[in-house]
């Protein structure tokens, strides 16, 4: 063989070996973070996705992408996203209950891991909280209707006197009207009377906190829900015009200037839904995987908040708060 056809043979092999092994490298696996909300008033969920992730071993952008989608509380624009995030070849997807719903009808075969703050059997996304059974699996983490009587308990240690409590209600939210019956039951044996107000959307709050000043509202509670998250500086600063003693589920409500809160973390539950996720992404299937419950919870309160509004907050209040404002 020629000194010149030599080269050439061996240049061709040279250059077709990175070819070859770039051919070989596995994809990077995609994990879809589909929510109903906005993304701006949450950038603290997607990173404690990513620790999540990162607990299992996976870094984004070494070996996993994170793909996200954000419906702005608009939410016929789910579906679409949903669908959107198939096409990205999600081999995971990560939501709220809203977004999970449109993720199952969109990809009834992809693992899907909820964070919720309601019970996920009697939503219908798992078949028991030991065995999921299907596809899905996830965090709840009860900052929804579980815990609202223990909020009716602080709003009347906050305000002893009061007789009518006012409660927001997201319409667009069916976990909502699932735990109203226990609401109507912690005031009745407390022996007060609550007004139930309801809205669908963030243009209807002005209005929202004019039916509680025409209701005489005494104090108000916040129920759980993606919209009124979304909305927490809005609500917060409505409270504090119409002066009105409102309890929350989630402690960002309280560092945005609320009186008080009392929820598992939502940041944790996101962290846990980021575990999950890489479990799966590992072999691990969502139907054996349980779901996953709060072992803690967070009572946080805001006593410049408080000290504006006239109230005084209980000393046995501010021992047992895991969170307090000055």
């Amino acid at each position: 063989m020629r000194r010149r056809e030599l080269i050439s043979l061996l240049g061709g092999v040279v250059s077709a070996r990175p070819f070859a092994v770039s051919a070989q490298r596995p994809a990077m696996p995609v994990v879809g973070l589909l929510r109903s909300t906005p993304a701006e008033p949450f950038n603290d969920l997607l990173v404690a996705l990513r620790l999540g992730l990162n607990d299992t071993g996976f870094v984004e952008g070494q070996d996993v992408a994170i793909e996200q989608r954000w419906a702005d509380n608009q939410l016929d624009r789910l579906p679409h996203l949903a669908l959107d995030l198939v096409r990205h070849r999600a081999a995971v997807i990560v939501g709220n209950l809203q977004a999970v719903r449109a993720a199952k009808a969109a990809a009834p075969n992809t693992p899907i891991v909820f964070v919720v703050g309601e019970d996920p059997v009697a939503a219908g996304l798992v078949e028991s909280l030991g065995r999921p059974g299907g596809n899905l699996t996830g965090v709840t983490f009860f900052g929804g209707s579980e815990l609202n009587a223990k909020r009716m308990e602080l709003l009347r240690e906050l305000v002893p006197k009061a007789t009518t409590v006012a409660v927001f209600g997201d319409s667009s939210f069916s976990a909502f009207d699932a735990g109203l019956p226990g609401i109507e039951a912690a005031a009745r044996a407390m022996g007060m009377r609550i007004v139930v107000i309801r809205l669908a959307r963030s243009t209807e709050l002005e209005a929202a906190f004019a039916k509680v000043a025409q209701a005489k509202a005494d104090a108000l509670l916040v129920s759980g829900s993606p919209l009124f998250t979304s909305e927490r500086t809005t609500i917060v600063a409505l409270a504090a015009r119409h002066a009105i003693p409102a309890v929350y589920d989630l402690r960002s409500m309280v560092t945005a200037g609320g009186l008080i809160s009392y929820s598992s973390s939502f940041t944790d539950a996101y962290r846990q839904a980021g575990a999950y996720a890489g479990r799966i992404l590992k072999g691990a299937k969502p139907s054996e995987l349980p779901v996953q419950q709060p072992t803690t919870f967070e009572l946080a309160i805001n006593l410049k908040t408080a000290k504006t509004l006239g109230l005084t907050v209980p000393v046995s209040l501010q021992i047992a708060a895991t969170e307090v404002i000055e």
